[in-house]
């Protein structure tokens, strides 16, 4: 078993895109280079893509069609074409990152060229809201699409060497629903580059309005699965008591939340759109409390950058956040879909901010090198099964 590895990142979201599996692909690449081993990405892009991997001849961009109802993401055309490089650099290890049309065709990859393959559960893509908003709102082609999201994942998981999630929940999930070979293996986040160390003072002078003195804030895509109704009702709830939320993002819903918050009348909610990842530090800084209502969370990456930086998390009770989120020591939890818990959770943390003290220890459970550690791991196993078999 070679010491040094050649791995295949497989990818249908990528750069320009700024989400979970982004961050995943980046953090575990850097890590993974930076103790020698070779990682080469496959992934679907457009020109933007190819102007930002420029140079890197360890990136492959797949040629793409927008995706219309979320622009940052692209679908791939003919991605087997690219594969054939697989064969030629002579890869260890393959690892897909999305179960469409980059992670089939890293499954065509592994098996004509017996290479073993490690699968990744990201996104709670099985899920009836998610289809609704990313693939169809018609009720009879999304409930015929939902009906095969669970087969379609048996299907493609199951062809995998071994499959991680990033959270023992996760896990458990899977394999109630037939999804077998699977390990915990958490993204991770980089706990230098968001710290308490960093000035946010500025920023939050900027962003909050005049007689606000306490910040809730949101980082994240805009859609109805992140389940943002909740915040914004909560903030409804919140109103004159000097707390503001600084919404930051982009995504389909996002016309449907600031109407929402023009209709509710809430003079203490502000969208701040877009922020590049260079910037996402200085907003957690800048904030008091993360919060995050979503319940189709299988880490919630964001909730571990806003505890990384010293910010207690308020979440929704369910999936990977009941896991992450322990009551009052890095955060609080409320039932989902509850303004009215969400709300009082947000003032106990804000009048309590001094009994929230174990944001950087949990985060630094799921640094990079940890979880890279794990990772590897993960990956000699899936080698050594493929040998002995």
């Amino acid at each position: 078993m070679p010491e040094k590895l050649k791995i295949a990142f497989y990818s249908d979201s990528f750069l320009p895109a700024q989400d979970g599996v982004v961050s995943s692909v980046l953090n575990f690449r850097a890590e993974l280079q930076r103790r020698g081993h070779e990682v080469y990405v496959f992934a679907s892009g457009n020109s933007r893509t190819k102007q930002m991997v420029r140079g890197d001849d360890r990136v492959f961009v797949v040629k793409s069609l927008k995706f219309s109802k979320y622009p940052q993401y692209n679908f791939a055309v003919f991605p087997y074409l690219k594969s054939r490089k697989v064969n030629e650099i002579n890869m260890d290890i393959i690892h897909a990152h999305t179960p469409f049309f980059m992670g089939l065709s890293a499954l065509v990859a592994g098996k004509l060229n017996m290479i073993p393959i490690v699968g990744t559960f990201h996104t709670m893509f099985t899920e009836k809201t998610v289809i609704n908003e990313y693939v169809s709102s018609n009720r009879l082609l999304g409930g015929m699409i939902h009906r095969a999201a669970w087969p379609y994942a048996r299907f493609f998981y199951n062809r995998c060497n071994l499959v991680t999630a990033p959270t023992g929940t996760i896990k458990c999930m899977l394999e109630k629903n037939g999804i077998n070979n699977t390990v915990v293996v958490p993204n991770s986040v980089d706990t230098n580059r968001f710290s308490p160390e960093v000035d946010g003072s500025e920023l939050r002078s900027r962003l909050l309005r005049s007689g606000n003195r306490h910040m809730v804030l949101y980082v994240g895509r805009l859609s109805k699965e992140k389940q943002l109704d909740t915040l914004l009702k909560a903030m409804r709830r919140l109103k004159g008591s000097g707390i503001e939320a600084v919404i930051v993002g982009t995504g389909p819903a996002e016309h449907h939340y600031r109407s929402m918050a023009k209709r509710l009348r809430l003079d203490n909610v502000r969208f701040a759109g877009f922020a590049r990842m260079e910037e996402l530090p200085v907003y957690y800084a800048s904030c008091d409390v993360f919060c995050i209502p979503s319940i189709f969370e299988t880490q919630g990456i964001v909730s571990l950058e806003a505890m990384a930086s010293g910010k207690p998390v308020v979440g929704a009770d369910y999936l990977a956040l009941s896991e992450l989120i322990k009551d009052g020591k890095n955060g609080e939890k409320f039932a989902p879909g509850d303004s009215i818990g969400c709300a009082r959770k947000i003032e106990k943390v804000i009048y309590n901010m001094g009994s929230y003290n174990t944001m950087r220890k949990t985060a630094a459970e799921f640094s990079i090198g940890r979880a890279t550690d794990k990772l590897l791991n993960t990956y000699y196993k899936a080698i050594d099964n493929m040998t002995v078999s």
